[in-house]
Parts: C-alpha cells; structure tokens; sequence
C-alpha cells in the first residue's frame, strides 16, 4: 500500500477498525466544557459520556487483555495495601504486547488533536503527552480490589516534566451500581467526598492534578468473580508545574474519616 493511500485510510474519524479524532468536534466540546470544568468542585474536572467513537470504545473492549495476559505486573508484588488486586502495564514496553488496535487508540489519545483539546478545556498550556506511559496506558482492577484515596505524584524524571492533567475512560460496559468501583473525588482536607463517578463504559473523566486533587475508588469492587473494573488512562505534562506545587513529590495517600491509618 502506498503511503499516502495509508493516510487517506485513516483520515475518516473511524475506518476499518482505526480511527483519529476529528479536531473540530473536539474543539467544540472543549468549548463548551470548559467554564464546567475549571469551575467544578472538589477540584477542576469534567465527565464526558461516549468520549471515543463507538466502534473504537467497542474494539478497546475487545482487545483488552484478560487478567492472566503476561502483559500485566503482578500486583501481589506490588503495593497490596493502598491498591490491592490492581494490575498496571507500567511502560511502553510492556504495552507492546497489547493488540496493535488497542495501542493505536492510547496513541491518538497522545495526539495532536487531543493535546490541542485538552488545553482549551484545561486552560493549561504547553501540555506535553507521556510517550513511555510511566503508571498509566491500562488499568484493571480485579474483585474485591481497590485503589486508595491519593493525590498522584507530581514529576516524571525521565520526562523532566511536571505532570498536570489525568483522562480515564472507562470500558465496563453493563456496569451496576451494586458493583461498586466509583471514582471518588475528595477535598483537599479530607473531610469529604464530592464527586462520586460511576466508571460506566466510555465514560471519560478528566481532572487537574496536583496536591490537592485527591481521588480514588477506595472501597472494595464488589463485582462477579468473571467482571473487572478496566479503564484507559493517560497522563498530561508540561515544562512547568501548577504555580506553589513545584516540589517533587511521590504519591500522597490520604486518610478517609474514620479510616484505619
């Protein structure tokens, strides 16, 4: 195939399989977005239901890999106490074991057109997207685990970069609220939750990060032993950081109200 005929294949917002955003729709939806976002509370922040394209949403199901691929860190090596039965890929290298389709969608989510989307949403400029996918590319979490309430932290020493912005997308489709698994959103302070997130399929959910932007799902998943809560996740960089949060520091868990330390 000829290589312009490849770009010609993928110039449609969902062709055979692939696809690539259609800046101009991204552009309106961060328009009409962003007062929501930078105005929302516990911190800025935004959820966006059938972010992707449905075919892409559909295949990123798909393809994405059963907890026993050999893609997956095994998390009973890992940090049982504050993220138990959490499985990450980690790097960019691992995540080439995953399918090609499923790598082409994380990588248009590092695009051009998402960078130029997630800063009119955000305000922030000069975002910089994360090529080695350091802690992020896919998640899964298995039943009965969990993720602690945190705030993540905040420079990339490969990068040399301040990291800025979270985007998750949710891939569980048929999801009940019985299962549990909630993205929570909490005050700096602690004292409460604010914003609780069903991770239904597609959903996108966007936010600052930094010190006080403190999230989680931090009770148990209580899903059928065969149902895991898996999400999409890419992480956001610029040169400088968020202006009084420029020491580096490593992930902050946080306390809940009458919470065992």
């Amino acid at each position: 195939m000829a290589f312009r005929d490849i770009f010609k294949q993928h110039s449609r917002k969902d062709a055979g399989g692939v696809f690539v955003f259609d800046q101009s729709e991204l552009s309106i939806l961060a328009s009409t977005h962003k007062t929501t976002y930078n105005e929302a509370n516990p911190f800025p922040h935004v959820v966006i239901d059938d972010f992707l394209p449905a075919h892409g949403a559909h295949q990123a199901l798909a393809e994405f890999p059963p907890p026993d691929a050999p893609l997956w860190l095994d998390w009973t090596k890992r940090d049982t106490i504050h993220q138990p039965k959490k499985l990450g890929v980690g790097s960019a290298e691992r995540l080439a074991q995953a399918s090609p389709s499923l790598q082409h969608i994380l990588f248009t989510l590092n695009s051009y057109a998402m960078i130029e989307f997630l800063e009119t949403l955000t305000g922030i400029q000069g975002l910089i997207p994360d090529p080695h996918f350091t802690g992020g590319g896919l998640h899964q979490i298995l039943p009965g685990g969990k993720l602690a309430i945190h705030s993540d932290f905040n420079f990339d020493s490969k990068l040399k970069l301040y990291r800025r912005i979270n985007t998750l997308i949710f891939l569980n489709i048929d999801w009940k609220e019985e299962y549990g698994g909630h993205l929570e959103l909490w005050d700096s302070t602690m004292t409460r939750c604010v914003q609780r997130v069903l991770p239904i399929f597609n959903r996108c959910v966007i936010f600052n990060t930094d010190k006080d932007s403190c999230h989680g799902h931090p009770e148990p998943l209580n899903t059928p032993d065969h149902i895991t809560r898996k999400s999409l996740a890419l992480y956001y960089y610029s040169r400088d950081p968020k202006e009084g949060d420029n020491d580096i520091r490593t992930t902050d868990w946080r306390i809940r109200p009458g919470e065992a330390e």
